[in-house]
């Protein structure tokens, strides 16, 4: 009992440490350049500790269930040895983690609505919600089937270059004729998607399978899926804004 406090606590001040320096820069920029005291002090007070104690939930939560998870179920289906499973898993992977984005869920909601604020789009509510389904809609395709690419990858054995050098290609090229309405938000959606739900079972899923699969190395061959999740909603969602607003 005694073990198992300490090794909590612990954990719990390696937490606080983590947003310590965040604390610490807000606090200097308040009182040193701002210089006025924090508004509403013992809410915010409050607020960091809700902050340290969920983000300590959620680590916990990463380390025990959806690292292993991720990890054993890439196992079992190189196990199975059927390749079609395992990159449809890889997709429906990607696809799921990043719909669920939270972070995806409010920058869209933001997007469709500065979108029919500057004239974009009809202001009408099904027309925003329809702009915003799309963006998250293209953008969890996107990460899909980067899952299933970067599966691919790793079973051929493929070098990772070979995708990232492709990949900005493409977007560079997409960049030229997209429309300047959705660029911004293509290139942020980029790293919209690789934030707290989607990184660990991604990550996951590559480790997991490099490990199961003999001559990959799970060093080499098991990251990269997270770059590849990264590069192909910035592709897509470019393509989305040529669908909407038109080339530029």
């Amino acid at each position: 009992m005694v073990k198992t406090l300490r090794s909590l606590l612990s954990k719990i001040s390696q937490t606080f440490l983590n947003v310590l320096p965040i604390i610490l820069v807000i606090t200097f920029f308040q009182i040193v350049v701002i210089q006025k005291p924090f508004p509403h002090l013992q809410e915010t007070l409050f607020g960091f500790v809700l902050v340290i104690i969920g983000l300590f939930i959620f680590i916990q939560g990463l380390e025990q269930a959806l690292f292993p998870l991720g990890e054993r179920l890439a196992v079992e289906f190189a196990l199975k040895g059927n390749v079609f499973w395992i990159v449809l898993f890889g997709f429906t992977l990607g696809f799921a983690t990043t719909i669920a984005e939270p972070a995806l869920t409010v920058i869209a909601q933001k997007a469709g609505e500065i979108a029919a604020e500057a004239g974009a789009i009809d202001a009408a509510r099904d027309s925003i919600a329809g702009y915003v389904w799309g963006l998250r809609l293209t953008t969890a395709l996107a990460v899909g089937l980067a899952g299933a690419i970067g599966v691919i990858r790793i079973i051929k054995g493929w070098p990772l270059v070979i995708f990232i050098l492709g990949g900005y290609s493409l977007i560079i090229l997409a960049t030229l004729f997209a429309p300047k309405e959705i660029i911004g938000i293509a290139y942020d959606a980029g790293g919209i998607t690789t934030s707290c739900i989607t990184v660990p079972l991604i990550t996951a899923l590559g480790i997991g399978l490099a490990s199961s699969i003999r001559g990959r190395n799970p060093m080499i061959d098991g990251f990269g899926l997270i770059a590849l999740a990264s590069l192909t909603p910035i592709f897509f969602v470019m393509l989305y804004g040529i669908f909407i607003f038109g080339p530029s």
